[in-house]
């Protein structure tokens, strides 16, 4: 079962550079990178819309009024992100955009794992993690160098 959360953490990232450069063209056609997130936002709310109706998922709405005010930040980032990516992404292309990104997502990861923020589990940093990390980064500058 874990391989089967992990094979679809990988496609996840994976479908990351294609949505990325779907965005940018879109972003280019309709000349303003800023409205081509809001469209992808709005794509995929209406996306999740139409399978939260077919799957009939349901909502706490005692827990949706007692979530403490810092989770609503998630939206504000996955903004962020999403246009930042949009603008970037020609820029400087997309293996050193995500290359970049990765090593971000990593250094952050160890960081929350490390001091057991917003996650269920701890994990503590170690030789180990700061090596997958520092190999990220080396995988980095040989993308930009070459």
């Amino acid at each position: 079962m874990k391989f089967t959360w992990m094979f679809i953490a990988f496609l996840s990232g994976a479908v990351l550079p294609i949505q990325a450069g779907l965005n940018t063209k879109l972003g280019k056609s309709i000349e303003s990178p800023v409205f081509a997130a809001l469209i992808s936002f709005l794509v995929g709310t209406l996306t999740i819309g139409l399978y939260i109706l077919f799957s009939k998922q349901t909502i706490s709405i005692a827990g949706l009024k007692s979530a403490p005010m810092h989770v609503w930040l998630g939206g504000i980032l996955g903004a962020f992100y999403v246009t930042a990516l949009v603008t970037i992404f020609p820029k400087i292309g997309p293996a050193l955009t995500f290359g970049l990104i990765v090593a971000g997502q990593m250094f952050i990861a160890i960081l929350l794992d490390h001091f057991n923020i917003l996650v269920d589990q701890q994990h503590s940093i170690n030789i180990w993690r700061v090596l997958g990390m520092l190999l990220i980064v080396a995988g980095v500058i040989l993308i930009r160098k070459f």
